[in-house]
């Protein structure tokens, strides 16, 4: 994969942006992190060479001055929302993020609810239950009129009615399992107890993307806007800015939204807000570190299609009106680029035509396209995968890497044994018979040897995956779509 992104530029120039802002607030700064601090999966697939740590070990440069504060919104708990990529809840991703956090050393000690109501049970059992687990958790409850009704927010009943956080450090990372989650409203909650206090602080934001210095249509910009279409955020030009300044510079609609609330709360502690646009507050370094334009445009256009089928096949599975996929087309369609433009698709559209069955195409990192179609021992994803590790293993076609003798006592297993109406293989059954025949076989163990090389390529599939073989995928770092439609009709689908 063409690397567009210097991650070692990045790190050194972050970290000192950060250090350089905590020194112009002269006092506490309390930093919001937009997007994920920790496996940022989507920075590094539309900037290749932005790992998925970055921000995190960019963080380790000046983690002894650091403290991190975790938000959890109430009404995320109430409807049990997960984590799209990792299936998990978002109580449990916080603990999982506060676990990671303390093994890389930074201080973790303080979580707020935000949006709480008496009404919240579940969130209020999730607050007990962090609690017994050793953390302090304070209450921060829906404002009426935010962000508009700023004099009301502004005041006792306002910020002055959430709990107040003690911190030991005077630099706040305040972030989150996921968006929406109320970092900016607890940051600014802060800052006016502190004043309240007489304790100088102040705010500022670090939001990965829209990259600010980036032109609203770059495919980057557009890429994020497809991430968060289902939110209906949109990219703006700061309008603030470019009053003030005369230049453009890209921004997104809720940060513009909010700008007079926290122009009026700098306003009114200090005389004066030291930010005159939402892009003043940001400190994102992001735009100075892309080294490869072209392969930064590429991987984004690669991701708004991926966002595309995504969407495509949610609406498939949960029989939902085109809304999202539609919005998502027109994105694309700004972005200059179709699903044609992802050569998997026609790849694995060819097999379909030519079989008649389900098909699968991978393209490998040096550009060759691996196909694989369903057979009575395999499904398409399963025979694709063996014949792109053989390719890489060198390993001639025509030799088998599984026999059908070592198959047809798992298809056994399955249909009379554990009830499966489908005799063939799946991805993870094929990889732990290969395990076995490893022990044995040098063109196996040769085989796996070649898994780590299929991390970041793209594949698509003809039929909407099951979850064994699309959590695979996920495992070993794939980037899968698949067409919108079951590879049998049915009316119960288990989810």
């Amino acid at each position: 994969m063409r690397k567009g992104f210097d991650r070692e530029k990045y790190i050194a120039m972050q970290s000192a942006h950060i250090s350089r802002r905590r020194t112009e607030i002269g006092g506490k700064l309390y930093l919001e992190m937009g997007g994920k601090l920790f496996d940022d999966n989507h920075a590094s697939r539309v900037l290749p060479g932005f790992t998925p740590d970055n921000k995190i070990a960019m963080l380790e440069q000046i983690k002894d001055e650091i403290e991190i504060l975790v938000c959890l919104n109430a009404k995320d708990v109430e409807r049990q929302k997960k984590r799209a990529d990792l299936q998990i809840s978002y109580e449990d991703d916080l603990l999982r993020l506060i676990d990671v956090f303390r093994e890389r050393g930074f201080l973790v000690e303080n979580v707020v609810v935000t949006q709480i109501s008496a009404e919240n049970h579940l969130a209020h059992a999730v607050s007990d239950r962090l609690e017994r687990l050793g953390l302090n958790v304070f209450h921060h409850h829906s404002i009426p009129g935010y962000p508009s009704a700023t004099k009301r927010i502004v005041s006792e009943e306002g910020f002055g009615s959430n709990d107040y956080v003690p911190t030991s450090r005077d630099l706040v990372i305040v972030t989150a399992p996921g968006s929406g989650s109320g970092k900016l409203a607890t940051c600014l909650s802060q800052v006016y107890h502190e004043y309240k206090r007489g304790i100088p602080s102040g705010y500022a934001k670090f939001e990965t993307f829209p990259i600010w210095n980036l032109p609203l249509k770059h495919p980057v910009n557009l890429a994020y806007e497809a991430a968060t279409a289902d939110l209906d955020d949109i990219n703006v030009i700061d309008p603030y800015h470019l009053q003030e300044y005369g230049t453009q510079a890209t921004s997104y609609n809720r940060d513009v939204e909010v700008f007079p609330l926290l122009e009026a709360l700098l306003d009114m502690m200090f005389g004066e807000s030291p930010y005159k646009s939402p892009t003043d507050m940001g400190v994102n370094m992001v735009g100075h570190c892309i080294s490869d334009d072209d392969a930064v445009r590429d991987a984004s256009k690669q991701e708004i299609i991926r966002r595309y089928y995504k969407a495509l096949v949610h609406e498939e599975v949960n029989d939902l009106d085109p809304s999202l996929s539609d919005r998502i087309a027109i994105i694309m369609s700004k972005a200059k680029t179709s699903p044609e433009d992802r050569r998997v698709v026609g790849a694995a559209l060819e097999v379909q035509d030519r079989t008649g069955g389900p098909g699968s195409a991978i393209e490998l990192q040096d550009g060759t396209i691996i196909t694989g179609k369903t057979s009575p021992l395999l499904g398409c994803s399963a025979a694709m995968l063996l014949n792109a590790l053989k390719h890489l293993a060198g390993i001639p076609d025509e030799r088998l890497l599984l026999s059908p003798k070592s198959i047809e006592p798992i298809q056994t297993l399955k249909t009379q044994h554990l009830g499966s109406r489908n005799p063939r293989l799946h991805m993870d059954e094929v990889l732990i018979a290969l395990s076995v025949s490893a022990s044995e076989s040098e063109d196996s163990r040769r085989a796996l040897d070649e898994l780590r090389n299929l991390e970041g390529c793209n594949v698509h599939t003809t039929t909407i995956l099951g979850s064994v073989d699309e959590g695979i995928f996920r495992n070993l770092g794939i980037l899968v779509t698949s067409e919108p439609r079951y590879q049998r009709k049915t009316l119960y689908r288990k989810r």
